[in-house]
Order: structure tokens, then C-alpha cells, then sequence
């Protein structure tokens, strides 16, 4: 038997065809990815094309799924999406989102900052609700960008049929079902799990009561949990994919939570434990979200939830995040006077496995206890997109300490890296000072978790054994897990994590490196407060 897993990404889009094999475990046997375009009409403002994702969407199915003769074998299909707004009119055709008014461009990505001085607006009022997004709702939020809209393109406002989270949309092109996930409206869109209900008077408040009219019909009012079965493959789907009606689709999840769900049961021969409340998931790409549940509510401030039932049910999960990772470790490289040189000398060698080689050697060479210490002398503190978690302000920027005019790639590379690991480390912290316990793994996946430094400085910084699931692609088989749950050959979602979990290796911590960091990270906090003191001084206050 198989699953089809689809997983919309920021750049692209992806399918895998996941096998239950014999031993336990699922395989991913055969995966494919399409771009798909991102247009920028202005600076932050970042759109796409549903028509162009839903194209790309079924172009990857059909590949995947090419070789299966009888395509009745393939019993379920789950989805997962960054969560971006998507706009549809009333003849469910896309509906501009766009300042160039563009029918197409009806999708608002997750990483557009157009709506920041309306999240401040939402922020300013400090309804209750906020209490379950650490206190400030994100402009990359759906609430703030719809009241952008309202605010600046008001006939598109005013012609929405539907609004969707794009994990949603594609439930809704598969089956014609307006269902939406609790996961998207518990942590995109404020809606209240723990009430069931969506917040009508903070609709009211912040000026979008229109979307409570029609019991919440344009936003969502028949809501299930990730996994649930939305419905059968409609024809004109099945069609578009090349696969036969009546196939089960599940209700989606956000793409970060799709890692969660492949990587949340996995154990390796050293790190047996079972307990899912005892994992830190790490889904380190473009952006990180850091994610863990807890069977008892709790508030963090700055980090997002607790939001029940949001990826596992009966479990409240919290989410930390950093708004730039993988692309801040490609700016800071390529912005480097040494980048084209580095390039000239990798033969062949991937650069971040040559660059981490080159660190060891220079490490070696000055006869250091641990490679960090290279950076004694050279800081960097990370929000150069703002701080997603735990300070929950977008307006936070980067900071480098230690420039001279001979900064070699290789001190500021590992420095970046240390930096992303004590974000890290400081919102870990956070869910300590809240009342949680304390983690005994940390679960990575993502482009990052091929980065032995990245991996390596992750244990180090935070004291923590690193796991890397024997399976890369830990989205792809989370989205193929909802497919599995909806079959039904599963009772219920926690079950298909278990059945479909892969093993993993470990990385330990260095413990000769614990004292350095200890010392780093305060230079790190120290550098947060300095910032926020000569904002401070600069506004005259």
C-alpha cells in the first residue's frame, strides 16, 4: 500500500510516494519537486499564484506516481503549506491580492511584511486571544494581512468568497471541501481551540467583523483536526493528477508541522524514550520553527501557543521560530569580499562541508580545546529579519562585533552559525522560565540538518543530543502520515506516527566546548540589550 505526501514549500513544491515497509517504518520511494514562482511588486511585499501551485502540485503527483500500475493501491493523500493567505472570489477563481491588481498574484506569502503597522494596530488593543501567540500577534500572520487589506485594497476585500490558508486551499482543490485544519486557524488565524470558537468580539475590535457574518463561512466554520478525513479525491482532481477517484484526503497542517509529524516519533539505540513531550523538533530551512507539546497548558511569552490540538490532539503545542536561517547563512556568505574565492576552491566539495573542514584545520592548527573557539573574538547576533522568538518584535536587526578588514569567511561562517544556535538556545530558555521540562532531544530536519556544523553547534550550544531521522525527507512522510490517518489503515494520527516513524543517528554534545558557550551566550544577550538601548537613546527616551 502507498501515500502520497504533497508539501508546498516557500520556492517549490514536492510530492513523495511513501511505502509501509515489513520491518516497520515508512519508506519514501520516489519523490519530485517543481518550482513555482514568487513575485515582489514591492519591497516586503512578497505574492504567488494558486493557479501556478495547484498546476505544479498535480504535475509532481503525476511523476511520483507514474510507475503504480493499479493506482487503487494508493490509499490516502495528505498535504502540507507554508501558511500564506490565498483569495478566492465568488466563482472560487483567484481574486488579487496584489497592489498591481493582478488576479493571479492572489496569494500573500507567509514571509510578506506588508502588514506590520496593522499587527501593531491588533497588538495595541492586547485582547485576550494574543495570550495563546506569546502575548503579539506576527505580521506573518492572516489576521493583520486581511485588515491590510481591508485597509488598502478594499474592493478585493469586499469580493472575498473564501479566504484560505494554503495548506486548506489544497484540501479544497482535492475535494471541493471547505474545510479548514485546526492547525492553520489555531496558529495563523486566532482562532480559540481550547473554546472551540473563533473570538467574536476581537473581530469587532480590531474592525473585521465582517468575517464572523455567515457563521465565519468566508474564513471557515467546519473545522477538523490534522489527519481527519476531509474526503474523497474529486474527479476533477483525480484527473488533474492522473489517479482514479475515492482516493481518502486528509485534513492538512501547516509545512513546519508536517516535519513534526516525520520526525516527532523517531528514537534512535542510545535515546529509546517514547515520550513525545520529551522532544524539541527543529525544522531549519529558509526559516526555522521550533516546536514541542505538552499535555498541560502553557504560556511562554514571545512564543507561539499553546495551541491545542494544533498537531497532535489532546496535546498543546508551542512554537518558537527565527524568521531568516538557511537564507541568512546564504547572505552572510555570499555577501563575503572571499565568497567567489571560496567558490574557485571547493572542486566539487559541497561548501559547507569545505568550510567546515577548513574550521577544524584552523582549529587544529592554533591547538584550540574546542573549533569554536575560533569566534572568541567576533560576534554576530541574528535577527537581520526580525525576531520571531522570544521577543516577538519584527523590527529587531542584525549586529556584528569584531570587524577588522581581514574578517576571514570561515570566523564569520562559524559565527553565524553559533549565533542561529543561542536564537536557539534562547528560546529554549523561555520554555524552561515557563514551567516545561527539559528536553532530552533535539529533532532536526530540513536543508539544514545536512549541515554537520549546523547539527554539531546545535548540540553544543544547547547541551542537548541532536537526532537526525534515517529518512531526509521528514515532510514529505509527516504530510504522507495525514494520508495514512484519513485511510483509515490507521486508527487514529498518533498511531501512524508510530507505524510510519523511521530510526535515526545521534550527535552528542561536546562537553569542552559547554564553558565557551556559557560565556558566548551572555555576549549574545548582552548584544540584544544593547540594541534595544540604543533604540532607546536614539527615540530620546
Amino acid at each position: 500500500m502507498y501515500f502520497i505526501g504533497v508539501d508546498v514549500g516557500t520556492s517549490s513544491v514536492r510530492a513523495g510516494l511513501v511505502k509501509k515497509v515489513e520491518n516497520g517504518g515508512g519508506k519514501l520511494i520516489k519523490y519530485h519537486a517543481e518550482p513555482i514562482t514568487i513575485f515582489k511588486p514591492k519591497t516586503s511585499y512578497f505574492e504567488q499564484s494558486s493557479k501556478n501551485i495547484w498546476d505544479k502540485v498535480c504535475e509532481c503527483v503525476k511523476n511520483v506516481t507514474a510507475d503504480i500500475i493499479d493506482k487503487s493501491e494508493i490509499k490516502g493523500i495528505g498535504f502540507d503549506a507554508t501558511c500564506s493567505l490565498v483569495l478566492l472570489d465568488k466563482h472560487n477563481e483567484p481574486l488579487s491580492a496584489s497592489p498591481t491588481n493582478n488576479n493571479d498574484q492572489n496569494i500573500i506569502m507567509w514571509l510578506d511584511h506588508r502588514a506590520e503597522k496593522e499587527a501593531d494596530f491588533i497588538n495595541s488593543l492586547g485582547h485576550d486571544c494574543l495570550k495563546y501567540v506569546g502575548g503579539k500577534v506576527s505580521l506573518e500572520m492572516e489576521i493583520p494581512k486581511l485588515l491590510w487589506l481591508k485597509r488598502n485594497m478594499l474592493d478585493s476585500y469586499n469580493n472575498i468568497h473564501y479566504a484560505f490558508d494554503l495548506p486548506d486551499f489544497l484540501t479544497f482543490k482535492a475535494t471541493g471541501k471547505t474545510s479548514r485544519s485546526i492547525c492553520s486557524l489555531t496558529c495563523k488565524w486566532n482562532y480559540d481551540a481550547v473554546k472551540g470558537q473563533f473570538p467574536q468580539d476581537y473581530f469587532e475590535s480590531i474592525g473585521l467583523k465582517e468575517l464572523t457574518e455567515d457563521n465565519y463561512s468566508k474564513i471557515g466554520n467546519d473545522i477538523l483536526f490534522p489527519g481527519d478525513f476531509v474526503g474523497k479525491l474529486s474527479n476533477e482532481a483525480a484527473n488533474d493528477m492522473n489517479l482514479i477517484n475515492g482516493i481518502s484526503v486528509a485534513t492538512s497542517i501547516i509545512d513546519a508541522h508536517a516535519g513534526g509529524l516525520g520526525l516527532i516519533g523517531s528514537t534512535t539505540n542510545k535515546l529509546s524514550d517514547v515520550d513525545l513531550t520529551s522532544k524539541l523538533v527543529l525544522i531549519a530551512g529558509t526559516s526555522s520553527c521550533h516546536m514541542s507539546i505538552t499535555e498541560n497548558i502553557l504560556f511562554t511569552k514571545g512564543v507561539w501557543g499553546p495551541y491545542k490540538n494544533a498537531l497532535i490532539p489532546n496535546y498543546f503545542l508551542s512554537e518558537g521560530g527565527q524568521s531568516a536561517s538557511g537564507v541568512l547563512i546564504d547572505y552572510i556568505l555570499s555577501t563575503h569580499p572571499d565568497y567567489q574565492k571560496t567558490l574557485n576552491d571547493l572542486n566539487g566539495q559541497n561548501i559547507h562541508d569545505y568550510l567546515y573542514d577548513e574550521i577544524l584545520k584552523l582549529s587544529t592548527s592554533a591547538s584550540l580545546k574546542t573549533f569554536h573557539e575560533l569566534t572568541k573574538d567576533f560576534h554576530i547576533y541574528p535577527d537581520f529579519h526580525g525576531n520571531r522568538s522570544p521577543v516577538a518584535d519584527s523590527t529587531l536587526t542584525g549586529m556584528i562585533c569584531g570587524l577588522t578588514m581581514h574578517n576571514s569567511i570561515f570566523i564569520t561562517y562559524l559565527a553565524m552559525i553559533q549565533a542561529l544556535s543561542y536564537s536557539t538556545k534562547h528560546i529554549i530558555e523561555s520554555l524552561y522560565k515557563a514551567g516545561r521540562n527539559e528536553f532530552k532531544s533535539i529533532l532536526i530536519c530540513g536543508g539544514l540538518s545536512k549541515n554537520k556544523l549546523f547539527i554539531q553547534t546545535t548540540a553544543d550550544v544547547c547541551s542537548i543530543p541532536v537526532l537526525i531521522s534515517n529518512e531526509p525527507e521528514s515532510v514529505l512522510l509527516g504530510a504522507a502520515i495525514l494520508g495514512a490517518t484519513a485511510s483509515k489503515i490507521f486508527p487514529n494520527l498518533k498511531t501512524a506516527i508510530n507505524e510510519l516513524k523511521n530510526d535515526a543517528y545521534q550527535i552528542e554534545a561536546d562537553v569542552n566546548s559547554f564553558d565557551y558557550h556559557s560565556r558566548k551566550y551572555r555576549v549574545f544577550l548582552k548584544m540584544l540589550d544593547d540594541q534595544q538601548s540604543y533604540k532607546n537613546i536614539m527615540n530620546g527616551t
